[in-house]
């Protein structure tokens, strides 16, 4: 072996970046692979497009701030970040609630839109309030999430004694568990305020199927307590990360992958990647991907029957379809917030959109960006060589955007997506002009259809806990996951808070590291 590092991160995600930081910062030689990362946005002939939205909910998170304090970055951080007022929008034809975080503006817009259960929404905001209190003061401890040995369970059980709902409801006959409680009861059944509530959450979250009280709080608390925009969206946060673990010692080829991971004993011990010629030693490997695809890597590693029988099972029953709309200005009504979610349709075929105006510069003043995403469900999914299956998804977005903004369609320049393979739309001549995909190749877009980001369904009956999906442990020996199917229910501070777990555990298998991490905490930036 050429080269040896102690921990080798696959991937470049906020958990995977996060992870990297933390454990640079902690003396430990870091290298980060991209793994098949691909920046936010790419270009055709000098327009901008994106392949996902980027919304960091995760600012407000206990988790975040302790991953700050530590780097010493909470004011630097505090530069780069500005927030949004109002926090989202919903939209119906006949609906527009502004969602803000000054409780006398949200109160006018209740009192507009839902007058007659403005004392239930009131009485809502509180309890959220309370709820997510005590969850900030849990999640401020340092301990795993989630657990995995004995002594890792009785701490982190300590901390979240107080957590409403966290625990699965004892089971009922016929069923794995009991029902959970459920938050808006209080509201009519078909209420539209419940949209109000489960759409943000729905689409910050990585689980598909219902969301449990505890991760609907949260998310929707996420959504509500202060929403921050980046100048670069996800650009930005990617660029602080890796200059945290650069800065640090560490090495970032966001362009590099690994093919193999070696093992021995049962332990990772090295990876292959593209293009070298030797094995490169480490001692622990930690990644965004899912457990399945990072022991595709180690194909030489054959985990026992017990191993794999006892790791939950984990299903993807929809994914994330991305569309990008470039438009002028004058095509984007005034009042429309950067986060916006246009409620479903089933009627007229229109699906749920989660639309942001991206913060990209643009190289064509007087332009906006707009980035819808739905959710696709899995009888939409391609199968292998059948991009087929998603023919019409496109179309059916920008109907749905073309809806709810009028006159939209009169100033599209340009109109892509990078899920279903096919020609992007060029409409600067005020006609639409198909542009085969190898033309976007300048611009790193892509030729083929890209993977669509998963959403995640955990086996109830294997599954630890509601919010938890795999372990942080792998079946393969000193590997570790910090990507969404850990913690999918929670979302960005899910993965935050597994790249916590992971860092922790890791530096205490060395316990001069750690005598020097205690060390450290009397000298960091406190925020």
């Amino acid at each position: 072996m050429s080269k040896h590092y102690d921990v080798v991160v696959l991937g470049a995600s906020v958990g995977a970046l996060a992870t990297a930081a933390l454990l640079a910062r902690r003396s430990w030689r870091v290298v980060v692979l991209g793994q098949g990362f691909r920046p936010a946005v790419y270009t055709y002939d000098g327009l901008p497009l994106a392949r996902r939205p980027f919304t960091f909910l995760a600012a407000s998170s206990p988790a975040w701030r302790r991953v700050l304090i530590e780097l010493a970055q909470s004011q630097s951080f505090r530069r780069h970040a500005r927030s949004l007022e109002p926090q989202l929008q919903l939209l119906t034809p006949r609906l527009r609630l502004s969602v803000s975080s000054d409780p006398t503006l949200l109160g006018r817009e209740i009192d507009r839109e839902f007058p007659e259960v403005r004392r239930v929404v009131d009485e809502l905001a509180a309890e959220l309030a309370r709820t997510n209190q005590v969850v900030d003061a849990a999640f401020e401890q340092d301990v795993v999430w989630p657990p995995g040995t004995f002594w890792e369970r009785r701490e982190t059980a300590r901390a979240a004694a107080g957590l409403p709902d966290i625990h699965p409801r004892p089971p009922t006959p016929g069923s794995a568990r009991g029902p959970d409680r459920d938050l808006l009861a209080e509201f009519p059944r078909e209420h539209m305020f419940r949209a109000v509530v489960e759409t943000p959450a729905r689409f910050a979250s990585d689980l598909g199927a219902s969301l449990p009280v505890f991760a609907l709080a949260r998310l929707y608390g996420a959504w509500t307590r202060g929403v921050v925009e980046l100048a670069r969206g996800e650009a930005d946060l990617v660029e602080f990360l890796v200059d945290r673990v650069q800065a640090h010692g560490g090495e970032a080829r966001l362009g590099d992958a690994a093919t193999h991971v070696t093992a021995r004993y049962g332990n990772a011990t090295g990876v292959r990647v593209d293009g070298d010629d030797d094995v490169t030693g480490v001692q622990f490997v930690v990644t965004d991907l899912g457990s399945p695809d990072l022991l595709d890597l180690a194909t030489e590693y054959r985990p026992s029957r017990r191993a794999l029988d006892a790791r939950p099972s984990l299903d993807v029953v929809a994914r994330r379809f991305v569309t990008s709309l470039l438009v002028r200005d004058e095509g984007v009504p005034e009042a429309l917030a950067t986060e916006a979610f246009l409620l479903a349709d089933p009627k007229r075929g229109r699906p749920e959109v989660h639309l942001q105006k991206a913060a990209v510069p643009s190289a064509i003043p007087g332009t906006t960006l707009l980035v819808a995403e739905t959710l696709v469900g899995a009888e939409h999914l391609p199968g292998p060589g059948n991009a087929q299956a998603l023919d019409g998804i496109r179309a059916a977005v920008v109907a749905t955007v073309e809806a709810y903004l009028p006159y939209v369609e009169r100033h599209y320049l340009a109109i892509d997506s990078p899920h279903d393979g096919l020609p992007l739309w060029d409409h600067r001549s005020g006609r639409r002009v198909l542009v085969e995909r190898p033309m976007l190749r300048a611009g790193r877009g892509s030729v083929e259809a890209e993977a669509m980001e998963p959403v995640f369904s955990p086996d109830r009956r294997t599954a630890p806990g509601p919010l938890v999906g795999e372990p942080l442990r792998y079946p393969l020996g000193r590997t570790f996951g910090v990507g969404k199917s850990v913690l999918p229910a929670l979302g960005q501070e899910g993965q935050l808070l597994a790249a916590w777990s992971v860092a922790r555990t890791i530096t205490r298998t060395d316990r001069r590291k750690e005598k020097m991490r205690r060390e450290m905490w009397s000298k960091v930036d406190l925020g």
